[in-house]
């Protein structure tokens, strides 16, 4: 049989055919393979076809062949399982921090990892209604950028904004460029933050990615280190509730028992509850004081009280007294 010009490619569209177009419920007969590389202009006779999906699962691919009343070949275990492309995709259209543009480009990315009749599964897994979205298309890039700066322990510069009402970007600190030491990223209440050393202020602080502009990896080296010797990213977005700024005190709660389990949520399980009589526990926590650590205590409708010490008790006191002045007509 002559061969044509695209027999060299036959071993790939081979792969790429079983891949996309077959599963456990949709094997394809050799006949049928041997048509679709046809169209491709790729000749091949059912012997040669035997010898190349031996050479395909040599090589790694779970090449099945099913006989009975519908005969035929497919892929059977996958690089990622269905359930796993589930769980991706859901994450990804469950985002916040991603533009839906980008969400759409992913979510049709990995598609691809599983066949097209399971990618019809997929569509119908991912829906969510009313998902808000950040109007940033950037972050995508921002984030790539930090992971680099991150790998070569290097410093970034990038400009800040917020938006005002007309959807208009508002530049911090007049427009001037931020000079951090990235240290790591956090994925807290729908939204990614970089936690990075401020060689302005000296300080660890952590800002909005999607919030970031311009970002630029420069040669300057990683600072921070000698002021944080012992900087954990995971103890800081357990003490940042919602990813609030404030001042960082060591706080006892008391709580019943049954909210056990909302405290090591929160902040581990590593979190040493101390039994105080048969219905309660107390626990000492390092936490930063802001509005978003007290909202959270008060949605606990009691289940926790801030016991000391004394300054925050007081802190916490006066915010309710004003939250009540100010709801009264």
């Amino acid at each position: 049989m002559a061969k044509s010009s695209n027999q060299k490619t036959k071993l790939l569209r081979l792969s790429q055919l079983l891949l996309r177009q077959t599963d456990e419920d949709h094997p394809m007969p050799v006949a049928q393979i041997i048509e679709e590389l046809g169209k491709y202009d790729i000749k091949a006779e059912r012997k040669s076809i035997y010898d190349d999906l031996e050479v395909l699962r040599q090589l790694g691919m779970d090449v099945q062949c099913r006989k009975g009343r519908a005969p035929g070949w497919f892929i059977g275990e996958r690089e990622f399982q269905l359930p796993e492309v589930k769980l991706l995709m859901d994450a990804v259209q469950s985002s916040r921090f991603l533009t839906q543009k980008k969400s759409d480009a992913l979510l049709s990315k990995l598609e691809s990892l599983a066949s097209v009749h399971q990618a019809r599964q997929l569509q119908r897994q991912v829906y969510v209604s009313g998902r808000i979205k950040v109007m940033n298309e950037s972050i995508y890039y921002n984030v790539d950028k930090i992971h680099t700066a991150l790998g070569r322990q290097r410093a970034i510069t990038f400009k800040y904004f917020d938006y005002d009402i007309h959807r208009e970007k508002i530049y911090h600190r007049d427009g001037r460029r931020y000079t951090v030491s990235p240290y790591g990223l956090i994925w807290n209440n729908e939204n990614y933050y970089l936690v990075a050393f401020d060689h302005l202020n000296r300080e660890m602080r952590h800002y909005r990615v999607d919030k970031m502009t311009d970002i630029v990896v420069t040669s300057l080296d990683r600072e921070g280190r000698e002021l944080y010797p012992n900087f954990q990213i995971a103890q800081y977005g357990q003490k940042h509730f919602g990813m609030y700024s404030g001042r960082e005190v060591t706080v006892t709660l008391r709580g019943r028992r049954s909210m056990a389990g909302v405290v090591w949520d929160r902040f581990g399980q590593e979190v040493i509850l101390v039994p105080d009589g048969e219905d309660h526990f107390t626990v000492t926590l390092p936490v930063v004081m802001s509005p978003q650590f007290f909202g959270w205590l008060f949605g606990l409708d009691g289940g926790l009280v801030l016991t000391a010490p004394p300054s925050a008790v007081t802190e916490y006191r006066r915010r309710l007294t004003s939250a009540l002045e100010e709801s009264e007509p």
